[in-house]
């Protein structure tokens, strides 16, 4: 045989040795148990980070918080719903970014070194379980979310941690106003907005069947500039607390029936471009929310003079201000044109 076979025959098994060799004492063990990879890395990412910490985690720094998610329906294990702090916010203990994110067994759980995730599309981020699917349960809230708020986050108008609140909502006054000691005090109010509280067309709205503590927040921006109008300023100037809490009374205490509309309701409003308006306000313009005031017995001019004021800044209201400087003059004024046909009788 050449002495250069045999010199190569030397070489290929000196690499047959080197490679079983490396195979039975250098690789690891576990190596091809279940496929072409260490069978033992199944076992070390399941003990890897992120680890879940549980909603009790959080609420030794987070108390307020915790307790409007304890009280939301994000907490009802009872029906099925049970959204917990880290669902949206990520694993309390969570890999080190200062590290490039790299898989460890160990690293520091939050709040030690790092701070846990604020979701900034909450639009994606909520629809995952609200976006309107015909497989999903009905008495799972469910949107279409172009038809329900455009492109506005969820978080314009929802309490992320009790999304049943809404953003600025404003609640019943624990001691209402006297109805009876309210009616002295309108008399000037009714030249613009009517005897009964229903304006049909003077210039201003119609206050029958508001919201009390709308009347509440409304008058007092008035007193206070919040809202700039110097009639109303001028008109509400006199007026103590409780003067504005019973004339506020008088006003709720009034009714403002709406006749059922047709069934295409949700169609009309979308046509109009006013179905992210139903929402607080109500699809024939009564709403079910203390924050928002019905709509119903509006003028056109009112309403469309109402948003172009938001849109402006003369009324001040986080929600009102993104929506209205969003709408399009023509836009403004098929929404207007809407609601005002839905009227108090």
């Amino acid at each position: 045989m050449p002495k250069h076979v045999r010199r190569l025959i030397f070489l290929l098994v000196g690499f047959a040795v080197v490679a079983v060799a490396a195979r039975n004492y250098l690789a690891d063990k576990s190596f091809y148990e279940y496929g072409h990879y260490r069978g033992n890395a199944v076992a070390e990412i399941a003990r890897d980070k992120p680890k879940f910490q549980g909603t009790k985690f959080c609420k030794s720094c987070h108390a307020a918080q915790y307790a409007q998610w304890s009280k939301g329906v994000h907490d009802s294990a009872n029906i099925g719903k049970f959204v917990k702090c880290e669902v949206c916010h990520g694993p309390g203990g969570s890999r080190d970014p200062e590290k490039n994110y790299i898989n460890a067994a160990t690293g520091p759980v939050h709040p030690k070194n790092l701070k846990l995730v604020i979701p900034n599309d909450t639009r994606a981020l909520c629809t995952l379980c609200h976006e309107k699917m015909p497989s999903r349960p009905k008495q799972q809230a469910q949107i279409v979310v172009d038809d329900h708020a455009g492109t506005q986050q969820c978080t314009l108008c929802h309490d992320p941690h009790s999304p049943r609140t809404f953003v600025g909502a404003l609640v019943a006054p624990v001691h209402p106003g006297d109805a009876a000691a309210g009616k002295s005090k309108v008399g000037a109010c009714v030249s613009c907005h009517g005897n009964a509280g229903v304006s049909l067309g003077l210039p201003g709205p119609t206050l029958a069947g508001q919201s009390e503590a709308y009347l509440v927040e409304a008058l007092a921006a008035y007193k206070t500039g919040k809202r700039n109008n110097a009639l109303m300023k001028a008109m509400v100037a006199n007026l103590s607390d409780s003067d504005i809490a019973n004339v506020a009374a008088y006003y709720a205490d009034l009714k403002c029936d709406v006749a059922p509309k047709a069934a295409d309701q949700a169609a009309a409003a979308r046509a109009a471009g006013a179905l992210v308006c139903t929402n607080c306000h109500g699809a024939n313009g009564i709403s079910a929310d203390h924050a928002a005031p019905n709509l119903a017995g509006l003028s056109k001019a009112y309403l469309a003079s109402a948003i172009r004021s938001y849109a402006s800044g003369e009324r001040s209201h986080v929600v009102m201000y993104v929506l209205a400087d969003a709408a399009s003059d023509a836009e403004v004024e098929k929404i207007a044109t809407y609601y005002a046909r839905a009227t108090c009788k």
